[in-house]
């Protein structure tokens, strides 16, 4: 039985380092697996979603509506699938995914009236699942970091140099909408998260990685 396994979290979250953990241990007790990292810049798909991130719709992320940019990804999730992992997936490969039609809710949801939030994720669901025909995760989770400290983690990542942040990145109180929407979508649908923080200070990265693993080897052991 094929498998989708998303990891999610904000920019900063030490999204990329923990899958690549995860992607170790899996080779490690021998799953057969494949990774893939989405939006797929190197693909003629992601060009609207690179338009969207250098602000050529405007500098603001709130210039392009929640359902144009979920639109946006939505394409290029559809080209990934079609053409890189389809039929990996097919054929049982277990497919791990940073980031992922999930996403939308993370980072699309937050720009509307909470009221509408319920209806936003919907509409998501049905257009990527449904309508597009992209698989349905089995497993969603979610590095949960405060704001303040992933921002810290991004300004390091970025050498102190705060203009290669993205539209998404360099807004503070956007990113914290965000989290307020990512851990909204959690609760409505079972994503499963992990508090990577204490006391005001990211974990030990083994900590949080041990903490991945034994939520991923159960999901694995179900299958």
């Amino acid at each position: 039985m094929p498998k989708l396994i998303i990891i999610e979290g904000l920019d900063g979250s030490g999204k990329s380092t923990q899958t690549e953990l995860l992607v170790k241990h899996l080779g490690d007790t021998g799953v057969k697996f494949k990774k893939i990292k989405l939006p797929d810049y190197d693909s003629p798909s992601s060009t609207l979603v690179k338009m969207y991130l250098d602000g050529q719709f405007g500098k603001s992320a709130d210039d392009v509506n929640a359902y144009a940019a979920g639109a946006f990804y939505a394409v290029d999730r559809f080209a990934s699938f079609k053409l890189n992992w389809k039929s990996d997936y097919e054929n049982g490969t277990v497919i791990l995914a940073d980031r992922y039609a999930t996403s939308n809710s993370i980072y699309q949801m937050e720009k509307l009236d909470e009221a509408e939030w319920d209806s936003y994720l919907s509409w998501s669901e049905d257009f990527e699942y449904n309508k597009i025909g992209i698989p349905r995760p089995d497993l969603v989770i979610y590095l949960d970091v405060p704001v303040e400290i992933s921002q810290k983690l991004m300004t390091d990542r970025y050498s102190g140099d705060e203009n290669k942040k993205d539209v998404h990145e360099a807004d503070i109180s956007f990113l914290q909408s965000c989290r307020k929407s990512a851990l909204y979508t959690a609760e409505k649908q079972n994503w499963r998260v992990v508090n990577c923080t204490e006391n005001g200070k990211l974990l030990p990265i083994d900590t949080i990685h041990s903490m991945i693993c034994n939520i991923v080897d159960k999901e694995l052991s179900n299958a």
